[in-house]
């Protein structure tokens, strides 16, 4: 039997770490509902709020400013749609959301009924402040920009990016999901943010919408039938995937430091060698970037053929995971000026917590043949 494939796609879903597993197999022995009174349910709900708090020490918040969700998509919806009322009932209704975001903050603005305007991306990934700083009037009420694009892995400046938007009187919310699990992110001057368990090495289907207190009775439910989330998301908590959310959030937090410094050094090396590659062109900025992000094209090569040569010893993808299916250019680069053309050429390598430097070598020979591969297939067949 050959060898799986090396995994390389770790900002589309980061494995499960072994020491989560353990937590996640341990907290399904708690078998009570931890909405319930009795000794089962209190013994859930203390794991729940454990998880609860270990969760808030990641970005700096009270726990008390963390209410569970399925996941990030969920938590953007929740934002967003659960602050459009209260946004056209202090005449601020206008939404400010960056070109580049996840499609489930672009879609919630859309079906919120709020005016849109879009904040552009400059030709490195970053969002273009000067431009936000333009957009932003006594009309808006809510400015939505990602802490790190999901295609490109561009870190933006929260701190400027809060600044700009309070002294014009708007909130702000930030997508973390690519940021929390890659580098340190403090979200307390963040209005609300969100996040998924699955992208720092926890379980798929949890996820959080930090949302600042005094912010917590001005948001509608999405979710309604139970008190659960105080109010804010009705349904039984799964206990399992809290607890194991909270232990992942908590090995973040002690190794995000090492092991960003790790995979900048792999990035980098891996980087140096396919930029050697002849019409290889690097989307994005060299720094700031997320420290296990790439997101490159070889003149010449389009990128769904490129994957289909490496699919065998490579799992690369295209662009966000929640997109690759579709047979459009991404959004993100077409956003950042790059023609149809160049976008269709990119591909995007997600480095993280169990790649190696052999992983790295192997990835540059194999995407090295690939593309001249590729190449004289192309010139033979006179394309």
């Amino acid at each position: 039997m050959s060898d799986p494939p090396i995994y390389l796609d770790y900002q589309a879903h980061a494995p499960l770490d072994p020491r989560v597993r353990s937590a996640l197999m341990a907290a399904y022995a708690l078998e009570g509902n931890p909405h319930a009174s009795h000794a089962h349910g209190a013994h859930a709900r203390e794991a729940v709020e454990t998880a609860r708090t270990e969760i808030s020490a990641l970005i700096g918040v009270r726990p008390g400013e963390i209410v569970f969700t399925s996941g990030a998509t969920e938590s953007n919806n929740l934002a967003i749609l659960g602050l459009a009322a209260r946004l056209r009932a202090i005449s601020r209704p206008r939404i400010l959301v960056g070109a580049g975001e996840h499609p489930s903050i672009l879609a919630a603005v859309a079906a919120s009924g709020c005016p849109l305007d879009i904040v552009p991306l400059r030709r490195d990934g970053q969002h273009d402040l000067e431009a936000l700083e333009r957009q932003l009037n006594e009309t808006v009420g809510l400015v939505s920009l990602s802490a790190a694009n999901h295609e490109v892995g561009a870190v933006a400046d929260l701190g400027e990016i809060v600044a700009l938007c309070h002294r014009a009187g708007a909130l702000v919310h930030s997508d973390l999901s690519q940021a929390v699990g890659s580098i340190t992110v403090l979200a307390g001057e963040i209005d609300l943010a969100s996040f998924s368990a699955h992208k720092l090495y926890g379980p798929a289907g949890i996820g959080v919408l930090y949302v600042r207190r005094s912010l917590r009775p001005k948001l509608v439910p999405l979710l309604v039938g139970g008190g659960q989330e105080g109010g804010l998301r009705a349904g039984t908590l799964p206990t399992a995937l809290c607890v194991a959310f909270g232990a992942a959030c908590t090995i973040t937090r002690g190794e995000v430091a090492a092991e960003g410094a790790r995979l900048t050094a792999l990035r980098e090396s891996l980087l140096e060698m396919l930029l050697e590659i002849p019409g290889a062109t690097l989307n994005g900025p060299r720094a700031p970037r997320l420290p296990g992000n790439i997101n490159i094209g070889f003149d010449g090569v389009d990128a769904e053929a490129l994957l289909v040569a490496v699919k065998e010893t490579l799992s690369i993808s295209s662009g966000s995971a929640c997109t690759s299916a579709r047979l459009e250019p991404s959004h993100v680069l077409l956003a950042m000026g790059l023609t149809e053309e160049e976008a269709e050429r990119a591909i995007r390598i997600g480095l993280g917590r169990w790649t190696t430097e052999d992983d790295v070598a192997t990835a540059a020979a194999e995407l090295t043949r690939a593309v001249a591969s590729l190449r004289n297939t192309r010139w033979r067949l006179g394309a």
